[in-house]
């Protein structure tokens, strides 16, 4: 099970590998700096959905969903039945 620390730990890595400052990436999300941190350290000990994803997509990053267990998303199994129906 991913824990809230561990999405926050994901989001810090994602940042870094995109090369990006806590201040570059509140920028390109459209938030404060200030989020970025509080994201980064779970310091009010939650986490907005959104904002996780607007600063995941601002570091180059979409937020999917995969069940435990599997390396396929949900995206990735209907892509491939849509492939199926093709003649």
């Amino acid at each position: 099970m991913t824990t809230l620390f561990d999405v926050a730990e994901m989001l810090k890595s994602a940042r870094r590998e995109a090369r990006l400052s806590q201040d570059e990436l509140a920028q390109r999300a459209g938030v404060s700096r200030t989020t970025v941190a509080r994201m980064e350290t779970l310091a009010k000990g939650d986490m907005s959905v959104s904002v996780l994803v607007r600063l995941l997509e601002a570091a180059g990053y979409d937020l999917k969903l995969v069940k435990p267990g599997h390396v396929r998303t949900v995206e990735d199994i209907l892509a491939e039945q849509r492939q199926g129906d093709l003649p």
